[in-house]
């Protein structure tokens, strides 16, 4: 059971809700731990095939609980073994086999906003605020937002964002890529989008779709995509969801995928080199 999220599973759309809406869903060490444990989870569960996450109340995430005053963000490790715990959820949902859609309801500032960072479809409600505040606060980006931010907005913006710690206008946020649509609906609108994959497209294509896209992003050559592509293309041609994508379409009926997440191989255990 827990405690700083809860989650609903209806039509294979996966909605996980931080839960903590008396603190604006203010980000914990507890509320980490969950998460990536849901992530998890998912991952393995074939009755999942599209995560929304959303904020309970009117915020999707405050930022990191600053109930410990000065002291929330050191830490009695040893700097060489010290992990930040953005990063840690960052890194799972790099590893996500399924898309996830990141429907932000409200305030999303600090954590708040770094964590939606590597989902792939950000909606945001209009003028919600949202921003990098960690200059602000003295503090350095996280979550691997250093990896992933400039990669979605390119590097000056990053830097103007992270630099200024000033609140980002949704339309702003728009114009650049750093979310998708601005919505005063951003959960209906994640469904929407959330419904169409479940419903009208195989698991399989999108699974390798999503990590096509992420892990192609740091290469230096297209070969280790046309690499990946050509692997993942063989494999489909000789399995159902293919055989059953074209059927449909040539029978003018919805096609009824059967295979899940799972059963993609590795496609890219070579996808690094390049000729």
């Amino acid at each position: 059971m827990y405690k700083t999220i809860r989650t609903n599973l209806t039509d294979r759309v996966l909605t996980v809700y931080l839960n903590r809406p008396e603190k604006m869903n203010a980000y914990t060490e507890e509320m980490c731990e969950e998460l990536i444990e849901v992530y998890k989870e998912a991952n393995e569960n074939n009755e999942v095939r599209v995560i929304v996450i959303t904020g309970e109340g009117r915020a999707f995430c405050a930022g990191m609980d600053l109930s410990e005053g000065g002291s929330t963000f050191s830490s009695n490790e040893e700097m060489e073994v010290y992990r930040d715990s953005g990063g840690r959820i960052s890194l799972q949902v790099y590893e996500s086999k399924k898309p996830i859609i990141a429907a932000i309801n409200g305030p999303a500032v600090g954590i708040g906003l770094t964590m939606t960072l590597p989902m792939d479809i950000r909606i945001v409600k209009k003028d919600a605020k949202i921003g990098f505040v960690f200059a602000k606060r003295g503090i350095g980006p996280e979550a691997a937002s250093g990896w992933f931010l400039s990669r979605l907005v390119g590097v000056g913006k990053a830097l103007e964002w992270m630099y200024t710690g000033r609140y980002i206008p949704t339309d702003e946020a728009l114009d650049h890529g750093l979310v998708q649509y601005v919505d005063e609906q951003p959960l209906e609108k994640a469904y929407e989008i959330a419904k169409m994959i479940a419903q009208e497209t195989a698991a399989t294509s999108n699974s390798f779709t999503r990590q096509l896209i992420w892990k192609m992003s740091g290469q230096e050559h297209p070969y280790a995509s046309h690499l990946a592509e050509s692997k993942f293309l063989y494999w489909a041609g000789k399995n159902a969801d293919a055989k059953e994508g074209i059927q449909a379409f040539l029978e003018k009926r919805a096609a009824q995928f059967p295979l899940n997440s799972q059963d993609v191989p590795d496609c890219f255990n070579k996808g690094e080199e390049h000729r």
